[in-house]
C-alpha cells in the first residue's frame, strides 16, 4: 500500500485548526485569506460522511466497536485512491482496535504532525469549547475513558466517537508510536518562533517550503484574522454549546485564570509529559511566559 495520508493530530484546542488554515492558504493562490469554512482539504478523520462514503452504507446502524474496527480499512481504501498526499485533522488518541491495527492504519499513514500545547492552557480553552467548568475540563483530561462525540445509536452525530485517553497518554500514543513517523510542533513555538517552526512542519509534510509562500500563508492565517472571520461568519466546526471557536489563543493564560489547586492538579496528573516538552522548570514548577 502506498502511504499518502498525513495526520494533523492533537488533543483539542492545541492549534490544529490554525495549522489547517495555514495549509489551506499555503496551497491556495488567492490574494486574500481562505475562508475558515473552506478547510475541506484538511477534513477530520472522525467524519461520519467520510466513513459512509467509503464503505457504501450508513454507519449509524453499527455499534461503537464495529465502527472502530472499520476505520483502518476506510483509511486504507482512501490512501489507495489518492495520487498525492492528503492532510487530515484527528483528535483520537492513536490506539489499537480489536484486530491489533492502529486506528489510523499505519500502512496508509505517511506521517503525523503532532501539535502539543501546555495542558494548563488546554484546560481553559477546552472548558470554553465544551461549555463546561475548568474543573470538569481538568477531570476529562485525566480520565483514561474520556471520549469525544460519544456513540449514540438513537441520535447519530456527524462525527463518530473518538477515544481520547488522558492528555498525557494521548501525547504518548502519537509521539512514541513505533510504527508512525511523527513530527512534534509545540503551540508555544508556533506563537514565538513562527516562520521557522511552520517551515519545518511544512517540510515534514512535503508541502512548499518557499519562504515567501510560507510568509504569505502565515499572514493569511494569523489568529487575529481567523477570529475576525468568525466575527463575520459563524465557524461550522464550532461546538454548538460554545459561543465561539477562536477565543483568545494566548500562551500563558493559565497564569491569571487557574487557581493554585487547579495548577497543582494538572501538574500532578501530567508532570512527566509536561517536563519532557518543556512546560516545567528544573524544580518541577510550571514555566511562566
Amino acid at each position: 500500500m502506498t502511504a499518502r495520508l498525513f495526520w494533523l493530530a492533537s488533543y483539542p484546542k492545541s492549534g490544529n485548526t490554525w495549522f489547517r488554515a495555514f495549509i489551506r492558504n499555503l496551497n491556495g493562490e488567492a490574494d486574500a485569506p481562505a475562508s475558515i469554512n473552506d478547510l475541506s482539504s484538511t477534513g477530520i478523520a472522525s467524519s461520519r460522511a467520510w466513513m459512509d462514503e467509503m464503505l457504501g452504507f450508513d454507519t449509524a446502524d453499527l455499534d461503537r466497536d464495529e465502527i472502530a474496527r472499520l476505520r483502518p480499512a476506510v483509511y486504507g481504501f482512501t490512501s489507495a485512491q489518492l495520487r498525492t498526499f492528503s492532510y487530515h485533522k484527528i483528535h483520537d488518541a492513536c490506539h489499537r482496535v480489536d484486530d491489533d491495527q492502529w486506528i489510523v492504519n499505519a500502512d496508509a499513514t505517511a506521517g503525523a504532525l503532532y501539535l502539543i500545547r501546555n495542558p494548563l492552557d488546554v484546560a481553559i480553552s477546552y472548558a470554553h469549547h465544551d461549555d463546561c467548568s475548568i474543573d470538569e475540563s481538568i477531570a476529562k483530561m485525566e480520565d483514561p475513558d474520556h471520549h469525544m462525540a460519544p456513540h449514540d445509536s438513537e441520535k447519530p452525530k456527524p462525527q463518530i466517537e473518538q477515544r481520547m485517553l488522558t492528555w498525557s497518554d494521548h501525547v504518548r500514543s502519537w509521539v512514541d508510536n513505533p510504527d508512525i513517523r511523527t513530527h512534534v510542533l509545540r503551540y508555544e513555538d508556533m506563537k514565538t518562533d513562527t516562520h521557522r517552526v511552520f517551515s519545518l512542519a511544512a517540510r515534514f509534510l512535503n508541502l512548499s517550503t518557499d519562504p515567501e509562500a510560507i510568509a504569505r500563508a502565515l499572514e493569511f492565517s494569523t489568529f487575529e484574522r481567523l477570529r475576525a472571520q468568525e466575527d463575520e461568519e459563524p465557524f461550522r466546526e464550532r461546538n454548538p454549546r460554545s459561543s465561539r471557536f477562536f477565543r483568545k489563543g494566548l500562551v500563558g493564560d493559565w497564569q491569571t485564570t487557574l487557581t493554585r489547586a487547579q495548577i497543582d492538579r494538572i501538574v500532578a496528573a501530567h508532570g512527566a509529559v509536561m517536563e519532557r516538552f518543556g512546560y516545567l522548570d528544573q524544580t518541577g514548577s510550571p514555566r511562566t511566559m
